[in-house]
């Protein structure tokens, strides 16, 4: 009877199971490796936190238009975005930098370093903070390709290209060395190449632009070292501080698993589609290291023009400036 009484009157122990949801946007088609990446990366933090945290992933346009995410972040239509700072430039030009400081890494873990052990991801936290967003971490998928329709090996022959280029420092960059530049979305390139809107495209690795067809028009894939855009994962912030800590460390751990998942199997990818293409006469080149460092000279005044134009771009700017020299990447 006394045993009896103190079980019943003990306080529940086991409680039910309280389950998060999110929902989250990426900058991906579904079709898209970089977007399968996410899904097992949600499916990951679904095992590991043993389905108290559920992340549903979205491709780009599903519930937002790409453009529009960090707003709907914001205003808690999604609880979470996996996307490209760079497109919140007219919020912050500092954005820009942060997300992509084009002609300068080399490879993902010189800028995962710099993020994760130089400050950068303190300074996207910061940015977004404005927006009531918190960056939990970033990853990449490595360094993009150009594909042209001839061969482009210096600096010289960007002259007189029409070139699709997002707006910002490449753009910049490529305008002075005399290509004429047309915005486009990625949907609308292949097109573009294809009646001669374009005569070359900056768009992302060689197995994404074979993906899109581009190398069936534009039969000179050329590794440039130009662009190596990061990709946030960004949770609204209300949502952030209701998680509970684990559940918050572990998905800062989860993130950077992603981060390397993500970079590896796109190298896979890049390794199968470059043999496919060569054994289709279609042959992938590189810059030459002297060239390379030709047109970094150029970039270094195009991030130092971009420096002055708000506080976080300088503090992007000087902080990536003073690694990349550590690195002996850059003088």
């Amino acid at each position: 009877m006394g045993a009896g009484g103190a079980i019943a009157g003990a306080p529940a122990i086991v409680k039910a199971q309280q389950v998060t949801t999110w929902r989250c946007q990426t900058l991906w088609s579904a079709a898209e490796l970089t977007h399968k990446c996410f899904v097992d990366f949600c499916e990951r933090v679904k095992a590991a936190s043993n389905g108290r945290l559920v992340i549903q992933p979205f491709a780009a346009g599903a519930v937002t238009g790409a453009f529009e995410t960090l707003d709907a972040v914001t205003a808690g239509v999604l609880q979470a975005q996996a996307s490209w700072p760079g497109y919140w430039t007219g919020k912050d030009a500092g954005l820009a930098v942060l997300s992509d400081f084009v002609f300068g890494y080399d490879h993902p873990w010189q800028a995962e370093a710099w993020f994760y052990h130089k400050g950068g991801l303190q300074l996207l936290q910061q940015a977004y903070a404005k927006y009531n967003i918190h960056a939990v971490g970033a990853s990449w998928w490595g360094v993009e390709s150009i594909v042209s329709k001839k061969q482009i090996s210096r600096m010289e022959d960007f002259k007189g290209v029409k070139f699709r280029s997002p707006q910002g420092m490449t753009a910049e960059i490529l305008t002075k060395l005399g290509a004429s530049i047309v915005v486009l979305p990625g949907g609308e390139v292949y097109s573009a190449l294809d009646k001669g809107v374009v005569d070359a495209a900056d768009w992302a690795t060689v197995s994404m632009n074979e993906r899109m067809g581009f190398h069936a028009i534009a039969k000179n894939p050329t590794k440039l070292f130009h662009s190596m855009p990061m990709q946030d994962f960004a949770v609204n912030m209300d949502a952030w501080k209701k998680l509970p800590d684990d559940l918050k460390a572990l998905l800062s751990t989860a993130v950077r698993e992603w981060t390397w998942d993500q970079i590896q199997r796109v190298a896979v990818d890049d390794a199968r589609v470059t043999k496919e293409l060569v054994a289709k006469g279609v042959s992938t080149a590189a810059w030459p290291e002297a060239e390379m460092a030709k047109i970094r000279q150029l970039a270094q005044r195009t991030w130092e023009e971009w420096s002055k134009k708000t506080p976080l771009a300088k503090a992007a700017y000087d902080s990536q400036l003073a690694w990349l020299k550590d690195l002996r990447i850059v003088a």
